[in-house]
């Protein structure tokens, strides 16, 4: 009778804890859920397929870089350059997960690796507030919950994205392009307002992208060039100043 009691008061515990991620992730999803169908219709547009687009969601998962992606390959840009630009963009990842393994040290290896493969921007700033269901004994399923609410938003958003891209005008298709700009300007502004710096930083990426095109080198790689030099710019103008 006591270990009934026990059991169903793990599950309840279980229930709770994804009830509980599913609704932290709720905001994400709507947020999610027009990106992606901007993602699905501009994917369509560069030529990509619908199983293609899709699946680049499922196995990608990182809104900043498919869009970049989905440029690069609408200018021709080859394999090697993509893989390139999209490891530089994503190198914040690398951060993150350490960041986000330190908070699950009480956490078994075999939750770690699968939640650490669903962080996002998003996901991460949700999951850094609620860092107590971590010391929590069904603390992992609330972060998978969590994760997962986003994941499938993006992957059913993305695909629903491609299948209007077969049927709307390609007038009102092409004007979509727009959101890839306004959503890196969105992600910019912010970041700007709190260090000057940054737009420094960026001016000098988009100075040797246009450089890079200019003097005749493939659009693909002068990304690629844009990115990392303004990034390790980024290692000088974000330096802390010595006492």
């Amino acid at each position: 009778m006591a270990t009934d009691v026990v059991s169903n008061a793990e599950q309840k515990t279980a229930k709770e804890m994804i009830h509980k991620g599913i609704a932290a992730g709720f905001p994400i999803m709507l947020g999610y859920l027009p990106i992606a169908l901007t993602y699905g219709v501009l994917a369509k547009q560069a030529g990509m397929s619908l199983i293609d687009l899709t699946l680049m969601s499922v196995m990608v998962f990182a809104g900043a870089s498919q869009f970049m992606g989905v440029n690069m390959i609408a200018v021709g840009a080859g394999a090697l350059e993509i893989i390139i630009a999209t490891f530089v963009l994503n190198f914040r990842h690398f951060v993150m997960s350490l960041s986000f393994m330190n908070r699950l040290r009480g956490v078994k290896l075999r939750w770690k690796f699968p939640l650490s493969l669903g962080l996002t921007d998003e996901t991460f700033a949700v999951s850094a507030l609620h860092s107590e269901e971590a010391k929590q004994e069904r603390g992992p399923l609330f972060y998978l919950a969590l994760i997962l609410t986003a994941y499938f938003s993006w992957i059913a958003g993305s695909f629903l994205g491609g299948v209007l891209g077969e049927v709307i005008p390609a007038q009102l298709s092409q004007s979509m392009g727009i959101a890839l700009y306004a959503m890196f300007i969105g992600l910019l502004i912010p970041s700007v307002k709190k260090e000057w710096k940054l737009a420094i930083i960026a001016v000098i990426a988009m100075l040797i992208n246009a450089l890079c095109t200019e003097w005749g080198m493939s659009s693909g790689w002068a990304i690629v060039l844009g990115t990392i030099i303004g990034g390790m710019s980024g290692i000088f103008l974000m330096r802390e100043e010595e006492a």
